[in-house]
């Protein structure tokens, strides 16, 4: 199986956001479900505990294996079913996560995107993210998740598309 990469690094000044879209022919509730609900979202990348109003929870990326570290994600923006805004702690490093979800026609559009991504990061960042919406993608359509293999169609296979120049 050969994947292609969809996503793009938008440049405005020196920040640098990585942006990858996908779209499904499901009602915009669904598929905010599918990025919200423990239970449906460790289908695909992972799951999370705690209280949400809290402002935070404990994710836990069980498609990284069982030995997956939890880490505290930071809510900055829910407003559903349209948009969340997040905060992880990968680190020593916090990366801004954002998800905005548009629905017409029956079709909904996600659009993914990654704040102030570090440049030498991105190469191998981007790669994952896609990693990950097309396991969703899978979830949604009824596909094999396990069909999905990050080191043989994501990276490095990707990574050229990713790497941002010296000085860009």
């Amino acid at each position: 199986m050969s994947v292609t990469p969809t996503g793009r690094i938008d440049r405005e000044g020196d920040r640098r956001t990585l942006v990858i879209t996908r779209t499904f022919h499901a009602p915009i509730e669904d598929v905010w479900a599918s990025v919200t609900e423990p239970e449906r979202l460790e289908r695909w990348i992972g799951t999370w505990a705690g209280d949400p109003a809290s402002g935070a929870v404990m994710f836990r990326m069980t498609a990284e294996g069982e030995d997956a570290p939890p880490e505290e994600m930071k809510i900055r923006e829910c407003e559903p079913p349209r948009r969340l805004a997040l905060t992880s702690q990968v680190g020593e490093e916090s990366w801004l996560l954002e998800l905005d979800l548009t629905e017409a026609d029956g079709v909904t559009t996600l659009t993914f995107s990654q704040p102030d991504i570090n440049p030498q990061a991105a190469e191998s960042v981007g790669p994952g993210w896609e990693f990950y919406l097309d396991r969703l993608v899978a979830v949604q359509t009824g596909g094999d998740v396990g069909a999905i293999d990050f080191d043989r169609d994501y990276y490095p296979a990707m990574r050229d598309h990713y790497t941002v120049p010296n000085g860009d």
